[in-house]
This record gives structure tokens, sequence and C-alpha cells, in this order.
């Protein structure tokens, strides 16, 4: 039987990458995600065995976070044609290639109605939440906000932590911190004319400029200093759970390739990912 090789491809997909650059006290962010695809003469790969023209799919990855330390705050049209012209002009087997760009947007936190200068938030996921539960009697109603995407570039460390001959975790003293925050808050009264989306609002405002401006040792350093403005400003709330579940991101190791990365490129870490939760309460 005689069979032909009509169409191949290959590469990689979901290449991550978060660059900060650092103007400063004032810091830009591009969250990216990528995929580099390959077509050209690369039959004896299949037919064969034949490997020398193929380019390992990690060097493409490799090659995105150099292009990105090289160039760091372009659109992402000018940077995916960085992409192509690189990977054509040093690789003459291929004869097409494909990179797909997208990018996660993220706006400044306000604090008094001024854009923070190294603390942002995402939208994408956030939602509102409200919970009741009620009998004749009595009714507890709780408010609440899930998945609210946050992330700093400075005021963020971990050290001094307890270690075992298990740990390999590393000290850290200015780090990238990203966290899905989740927020769940009891009020101490379920009349109806209580003003809960002022109250929601104003929560929700108060959590955010906290998170960027406290100076958080750990995470379980910011969770507290978060709910406890919270009771600090709300009369009205009796009880605040929070959960900070922690978007860890590692500096890439650019050395290899004659570069330093002084805290300015970045890929998400794999799961599983740190989950830190609190229960503040009044304590009256």
């Amino acid at each position: 039987m005689n069979v032909k090789l009509t169409h191949n491809n290959y590469g990689e997909s979901g290449i991550q990458l978060l660059r900060v650059m650092r103007r400063g006290s004032v810091h830009e962010l591009k969250d990216l995600t990528l995929s580099v695809y390959f077509e050209g003469d690369f039959d004896a790969a299949h037919t064969s065995g034949d490997n020398r023209k193929i380019l390992p799919a990690n060097t493409m990855t490799n090659t995105v976070y150099v292009l990105a330390r090289q160039y760091p705050t372009e659109a992402i049209e000018e940077f995916a044609l960085h992409i192509v012209e690189h990977f054509l002009t040093y690789n003459p087997q291929l004869s097409r290639i494909r990179v797909m760009a997208n990018e996660r947007p993220w706006s400044r936190i306000l604090i008094a109605e001024k854009a923070h200068a190294s603390a942002f938030i995402s939208n994408a996921g956030e939602q509102r939440t409200t919970h009741i539960t009620a009998t004749r009697g009595h009714t507890i109603l709780q408010s609440g906000i899930e998945n609210l995407l946050v992330l700093k570039t400075t005021g963020a460390a971990f050290e001094g932590f307890l270690r075992d001959p298990y740990t390999t975790a590393k000290e850290a003293s200015n780090s990238v911190i990203s966290v899905n925050m989740n927020a769940t808050w009891t009020y101490q009264t379920s009349e109806s004319e209580a003003p809960y989306s002022a109250a929601w609002h104003g929560i929700r405002k108060i959590l955010l400029e906290t998170f960027a401006n406290h100076e958080g040792r750990s995470l379980q350093h910011t969770v507290y200093a978060m709910g406890q403005v919270v009771l600090d400003n709300f009369e009205a709330v009796a009880e605040i759970r929070l959960g900070l579940t922690d978007n860890l991101y590692s500096p890439v190791d650019l050395k290899p390739f004659g570069m330093e990365n002084e805290n300015e490129v970045f890929m998400p870490a794999e799961k599983p990912r740190g989950l830190v939760e609190a229960t503040l309460r009044r304590e009256s």
C-alpha cells in the first residue's frame, strides 16, 4: 500500500509569559499566552525518524522568553512579528510559521481615584455573591466576592519560614504576587433597608487598597490585614472570611542565554497552588 504524508506541523502551545517593565516606581505589565507552530521540510522525521531538522519545542518557549527580554513593551502584533522574523531567519527548513498570542488585560487598582503604580486588577471572572439562611425568627445574610484576580509587582515577601528535610522553597524579599481572592462577610443586621450595595462596593474597594499598599511578609500577613481593615471600617459586618489562592510566578532563568533577569520576565508556576484562608470576627 502506498502512503503519502500530505501535511504535518508541530510546535509549542500555551506559552505563558508575564513581563514587568519597571520604570522607577511605576511598573507596566504584559500578560501573554502564545503558541508557535512550524510547517516545512519535516517529512524525514515522520517517515524515517530523522530529527536533524526538528527544533525542540522547548527551544520555542525559551526563544519567546529571550525575545520578551529584548522587546518588552510592544503591542502583541509587533512582538509576534519579532518571533516570526527570528524563526524564519534561523530555520531554513521552515516554509510557514504560525504564531498566536492572547493578552490578558490588567487595569490599575485605584487608590483615592488615582491609579496605583504597581498593583493591578483583572475583572475577567469576578462575581458578586449573596447567601441567606432564614427561619421565621432569624435571618443570616452573607455577601461576598468570588474570583477577584489581583496582582502586584512589588511589596510582597516570604522569608524566615520553617524548613524541614523536604523544604525546597526559596526565600523572596520583593516578589510578584498574584492571587484569586474570595471574600464572604456576615452582616450583624438583615434589615431590608441596610445599604448592601454601598457596603459591597466599599468593602471591595478597601480590600483592593489594602492588597495594593500592604507590605506583606506572607499571604497570611496580607489576608489578616485585609480582614482587619474591613472590620475596622464597616460596623455592619460581624465577620469576614477571606481566601487567597496564590498564582505563583517565577523569574525565568535567562543566564544560559547570556542575559540577566532582574525581576522582569516571569512564567507561571505549575499547580498545585497555595491557599491561605482566615476568618476574622468582631469580638463584641
